[in-house]
């Protein structure tokens, strides 16, 4: 706390701040286009959330996800850091956990950490592709209690578990 007095007048109440929680857009960014991001761009503008976290993954999390090569981390990063640039937005963050540890990092760690450092409520931005291989996975049932899903397609098939817990997700389009 400041030692320096400060002079407000009588009945000051300061403003509160009604933009809370953060969009976490969890993917590859290979085939993400500029579409997309202006999409979560606008849905955090609109629903009034005061982050936009984007979390590229690195090349052994896609390779054990999905199988599918990617191109290296720091190219997709670039794309992002121009596209963060355009937009000149101060509440866009890129996330790079992934760039630091150099390997696979399974979704639960990243979620763990991304929870622990950014304002809650978490809402997990996903492919519904992406949206299907977590709900795959055993941890799901733990993490679909704490943070709620928008996807930009619904994925078709769609995973049981996904349709057990329709009420925690939503789709965009």
């Amino acid at each position: 706390m400041s030692d320096i007095a400060q002079k407000v007048p009588f009945g000051f109440e300061p403003e509160a701040d009604i933009r809370k929680g953060t969009i976490i857009f969890y993917d590859s960014f290979e085939h993400i286009s500029g579409r997309e991001l202006d999409m979560a761009a606008s849905i955090t503008r609109e629903r009034s959330f005061a982050k936009l976290v984007l979390y590229p993954l690195h090349e052994q999390t896609v390779k054990r996800m999905s199988k599918e090569p990617v191109s290296a981390l720091y190219k997709r990063e670039d794309k992002l850091f121009e596209w963060k640039k355009e937009q000149g937005g101060a509440d866009i963050v890129i996330e790079r956990l992934e760039a630091k540890r150099k390997k696979y990092t399974p979704i639960d760690a990243a979620l763990r950490h991304l929870t622990e450092s950014y304002p809650l409520p978490a809402f997990l931005l996903l492919t519904g592709e992406t949206a299907n291989q977590f709900a795959s996975y055993s941890s799901f049932e733990e993490w679909i209690g704490k943070i709620r899903l928008i996807l930009l397609e619904e994925p078709n098939p769609l995973h049981p578990r996904l349709e057990r817990n329709r009420h925690r997700w939503e789709s965009v389009t």
